[in-house]
């Protein structure tokens, strides 16, 4: 029986989830499903949907957008960067001394918002759609 997985992966599955990945993965199978537990937290998420959406901001923006105090928004900002979604930027700003911090979404972290978690939410609404219709 030929199910969705059988198709997208050519007709065969691996009988190891780690066979998924090129032979010459950047990262292993543990590293890809510590990105997901990360996205995993609403603060997380809302913190890396902002980076993607928004583009990067610092501490202070994140701070008044997401309405979280410092050492919470801190907290998350550093799992979401030890696990590679986020990378923390150092520049200096004209006029002002010292260096500006910022955040950024990494490439692994924009892939996975887009195509992991607003791609079931996409999915959800979609699926919403088709049974409204189909009910009518």
């Amino acid at each position: 029986m030929a199910t969705d997985q059988t198709r997208r992966f050519g007709g065969d599955v691996p009988d190891d989830p780690a066979d998924l990945l090129p032979e010459e993965s950047v990262l292993d199978l543990d590293e890809y499903l510590d990105m997901h537990a990360a996205v995993g937290h609403r603060t997380r998420y809302e913190i890396l949907y902002r980076l993607v959406h928004g583009g990067e901001m610092s501490p202070k923006e994140l701070e008044g957008a997401l309405e979280i105090d410092d050492s919470t928004l801190h907290y998350h900002l550093n799992k979401l960067v030890d696990v590679g979604l986020v990378e923390k930027r150092q520049r200096t700003e004209r006029g002002q001394g010292g260096l500006y911090t910022y955040y950024r979404a990494t490439v692994f972290g924009e892939v996975t918002l887009t195509d992991g978690v607003d791609e079931l939410i996409r999915g959800e609404q979609t699926f919403a759609e088709l049974y409204d219709s189909s009910t009518a």
